[in-house]
């Protein structure tokens, strides 16, 4: 069963990257670090990393405004899975990680 949600959550990132990449305006950079998917599959959090860093809190909005748009998306290109309900939020795990390469 941990292959299964582990290719969810492969699909689920991917699918979101390719999302973003198409429909996100070209003033920021929107990457797509991680999901993270609840063992029922019902619900999961989407992790970005944004540049520049002025327009997260934007790209965040803009992401959860474009949820239905997406699953839709995911429905298209992924068959058989049932798209969770996301929340898209900043990935500061790897934001500190950056810092951390920065400073060193």
């Amino acid at each position: 069963m941990e292959n299964r949600s582990e290719k969810i959550q492969e699909a689920v990132r991917a699918t979101a990257a390719e999302f973003l990449s198409r429909e996100a305006g070209r003033k920021s950079l929107i990457t797509v670090t991680r999901a993270d998917i609840s063992s029922d599959g019902r619900r999961g959090v989407i992790y970005i990393t944004v540049l520049p860093d002025t327009a997260e809190e934007s790209a965040v909005r803009f992401a959860n405004r474009s949820r239905t748009d997406l699953a839709l998306f995911f429905k298209k290109r992924v068959r058989g899975a049932q798209f969770p309900h996301v929340e898209f939020v900043i990935d500061r795990g790897e934001k500190n990680r950056q810092r951390l390469d920065e400073l060193s």
